[in-house]
């Protein structure tokens, strides 16, 4: 890998003399005026030249053009437009600040982020959302959450109200990379799924890769989100915060040493257990339930070339029904990054960060009698990226990463009458590495984007490795040797190419067509055969005897722009094919079974559809109409000779949100989404044992819940601190009011069938009636109180 990043080195080098000669490089951050906070895909224009960049995700930005006099634009969503005029006769910084603040003087235009961003730039199937746009949308009891609003953009779901995690394109859960400050987060949810564990305090800025994914990311063959934090006031200190309904929750932020280093801290806490503990005897007797998280980012700027970041999260959900029996789960996170320059166009990132997300179950009734469950998936990861802007046509982006794991599937023990059982399972090890290059070359109306990321992984020694041999398909495998291997043996060793490759036509100033394809492998699997996902999942590696999971996706879209930009559609339809994909047994056992891997069946994966999304930008109302047409479907060697439906598959999904700006105090907002239902595996006969009645399957996921839908309202008064001669301050409050499931819809989350209550007479048959499920049954107000200064 090191000739590897030499050679990279070496031809940027070799470009940067061949391509650069007679021409000169302005370079600099854009950052915000207000905080100091760098703007990530901010826009930058040569008028003259009719081009620019925009920033990267540090607020970064490098153009390479003939010396010479130019007016150069600064621009970003929401912001006041800066122009300078540049005599560019030699290589020069420029920072710049953006303000938000009034409109004043004339010459001074509200411009957005490259307010044809989705016609012009070769990305597609990518959304963004800003946090400012997430706090409007109407929540669940008013709080505002990440993951529930990127379920508003077209083609992605959830296989329920209050199920945890997200479905990409008809993907599963356990197949989207998430990733908090670059670290990657393992379970994303608090409170079984009706929460995440992004603060919205600390969040900057969202982004969710559904296909075209660049060559820099790898890991997962579904989807990609990334989550960025925010890096700390650099110019004055500042609070903000709210009291929920639910939890609370608090920021403060400031400069450690004024526009050289900042920090943020952010913390929430869940209080149903505190508010509710003298009515609830539970509660008094040492029952908990509650969730926290802390999340924390400092930077440091060393000089013009060289800036510091250290971010860190830790959260954790307790539910404990008494002192000694309960589960509890969370998410450790920690990164550290450097930034630096070794020139004007050749930008650095060096990574190192460590993820750990645990669970621990817990029963018993003292120590005599009691069982105890822990589990984890840690990774350390260690990752250089380079970016080299060549000119204003050309950038190319090279880098790797090497991470190696730790699973800790078991450690357990039971104790019986005073006699106790270890039941724990080995720990598994594996060490993934990877390089990538890209380029992305703007010729005419076309814009190509070609990457390709080479990944390497191995099964490392140091537990107990199984052999299995052949059966019938669907039935479990039997074992055929047991080796017992030293930690450092490379037990089995996987790699792949994983090329990547992204076009955009520019038709008109205001279309343009585009097509991308992109082949991913994932070599750690998501074990769970539950509904929606749960804490309780397990995180398995590839083996000799789990393959990765390789996906392949192809998409085309058509992209149009109409009134200046004011609104904004799209079409994309798209093709996944998978390979490796993971099922199980029926009765597979999946906890404490050394011999799990024997109980897994593979098989392959198809996912297909279309995409339409219509978005008003600007004006008073505003909101978008996305609406997802796909199917998801697996074909697996033991479950039948035919394709079948995922759990998450859905035909049909509608979502209409809007915003309207009723005056400078209020604003009101509306989400109403309907879906088809998601298959359930239904009972096709039945039988009686000893007076009980039992179920025979023969086609999973045979049936299909009925669809759903629902409506969320919401109005938000918002007013300012004033001083005695009124003059406003810089504080801010708000009052969110929201009503969840306005019309109190019971939407179903899934089917099961029991035997009916009464016990027949003799000679009649059994009776089994049909249980619909439902989370919410009911309106939920809410409300919550906001506050910044």
């Amino acid at each position: 890998m090191k000739n590897f990043y030499l050679t990279l080195l070496f031809v940027g080098s070799l470009s940067f003399h061949l391509q650069a000669q007679e021409k000169l490089t302005l370079s600099g951050y854009v950052k915000d005026a207000e905080n100091g906070e760098t703007l990530i895909g901010a826009t930058v224009v040569v008028t003259e030249l009719s081009s620019g960049n925009i920033t990267n995700v540090y607020g970064f930005y490098s153009i390479t053009i003939p010396p010479g006099e130019y007016t150069v634009d600064f621009r970003y969503v929401g912001y006041e437009t800066i122009t300078k005029v540049i005599n560019l006769n030699s290589n020069q910084r420029l920072d710049v600040e953006l303000s938000a603040g009034s409109q004043q003087l004339q010459e001074v235009v509200v411009s957005a982020r490259a307010e044809d961003a989705n016609v012009s730039e070769v990305e597609m199937s990518t959304q963004e959302m800003d946090i400012k746009t997430i706090e409007k949308i109407p929540a669940f009891l008013g709080e505002v959450d990440v993951i529930k609003s990127i379920q508003l953009l077209p083609g992605v779901s959830s296989v329920g109200e209050g199920a945890s995690g997200f479905n990409v394109r008809g993907g599963s859960v356990g197949q989207n990379l998430i990733l908090l400050d670059e670290a990657p987060v393992y379970n994303s949810s608090h409170l079984l799924g009706f929460f995440s564990v992004f603060n919205p305090d600390a969040v900057k800025d969202v982004k969710l890769y559904k296909g075209g994914i660049p060559a820099k990311y790898g890991g997962r063959i579904s989807s990609v989100l990334d989550v960025r934090m925010k890096e700390g006031n650099s110019k004055r200190y500042a609070a903000s915060g709210g009291i929920g309904t639910i939890f609370s929750r608090f920021a403060v932020e400031g400069p450690i040493a004024k526009e050289k280093a900042s920090f943020i801290i952010a913390g929430r806490r869940s209080y149903a257990d505190v508010l509710f503990r003298p009515f609830v005897e539970a509660l008094q007797d040492g029952a908990q339930l509650y969730f926290y998280d802390l999340t924390l980012k400092t930077n440091y700027t060393y000089n013009d070339k060289n800036r510091i970041f250290l971010s860190a999260y830790l959260g954790r959900d307790v539910f404990m029904f008494d002192k000694q029996q309960g589960f509890t789960w969370g998410n450790k996170t920690a990164t550290l990054r450097w930034n630096h320059l070794f020139s004007d166009q050749l930008f650095s990132n060096l990574t190192l960060l460590v993820s750990d997300y645990d669970y621990s179950l817990a029963f018993g009734d003292d120590d005599e009698d009691l069982f105890e469950w822990d589990s984890n998936i840690i990774s350390y990861q260690l990752k250089p990226e380079f970016s080299y802007f060549i000119n204003t046509n050309s950038e190319l982006t090279f880098g790797g990463d090497a991470i190696f794991y730790r699973f800790k599937p078991a450690e357990a023990r039971g104790v019986s009458v005073g006699e106790e059982i270890d039941i724990s399972l080995d720990e598994k090890r594996a060490l993934e590495s990877s390089a990538y290059v890209g380029l992305e070359q703007k010729a005419g109306n076309f814009t190509v984007q070609g990457g390709l990321r080479y990944s390497n992984f191995n099964y490392l020694g140091g537990a107990k490795v199984f052999t299995y041999g052949d059966t019938i398909p669907g039935y479990k495998k039997p074992v055929e040797s047991v080796e017992e291997t030293e930690q450092g043996d490379i037990v089995k060793t996987y790699h792949n190419l994983e090329p990547r490759f992204s076009m955009k036509y520019q038709l008109s100033p205001t279309s343009s067509l585009k097509a991308s394809y992109n082949r991913m492998a994932q070599y750690i699997h998501l074990i769970s055969n539950t509904t929606a996902s749960n804490p309780l999942d397990l995180w398995t590696p590839t083996t000799n005897n789990i393959k990765p999971q390789i996906g392949h996706q192809i998409a085309f879209g058509y992209f149009r722009n109409f009134k200046d930009n004011a609104y904004e559609a799209s079409a994309e339809v798209y093709l996944k094919r998978n390979q490796n994909q993971i099922d199980y047994i029926d009765g597979a056992i999946l906890f404490f079974n050394e011999t799990l891997e024997g109980e897994l069946l593979s098989g392959d994966g198809r996912a297909y559809g279309l995409e339409l999304y219509v978005k008003k930008n600007k004006g008073v109302f505003t909101g978008w109409l996305s609406y997802t047409l796909g199917r998801s479907e697996l074909k697996v060697d033991g479950i039948g000779d035919e394709w079948y439906p995922t759990r998450f598959d859905q035909l049909h999904n509608v979502t209409f949100s809007t915003f309207y700006e009723l005056n400078k105090w209020w604003t009101l907002s509306s989400n109403l989404s309907v879906i088809s239902g998601t298959p359930f595996t239904s009972p096709n006969g039945r039988f009686t044992q000893q007076g009980y009645l039992a179920s025979t399957i023969d086609t999973r996921n045979a049936g299909r819940i009925p669809p759903s839908h629902r409506l969320d309202v919401s109005a938000t008064w918002t007013f300012k601190d004033v001083k005695r001669n009124g003059k406003p301050r810089r504080g801010e409050h708000s009052m969110v009011f929201t009503a969840y499931n306005v019309y109190a819809r019971q939407n179903p989350f899934t089917i099961y069938f029991r035997q009916g209550k009464e016990t027949p007479q003799e000679g009649q048959p059994y009776t089994t009636e049909a249980v619909q499920v439902s989370i919410f049954a009911a309106l939920i107000p809410g409300i919550s109180y906001n506050f910044k200064f």
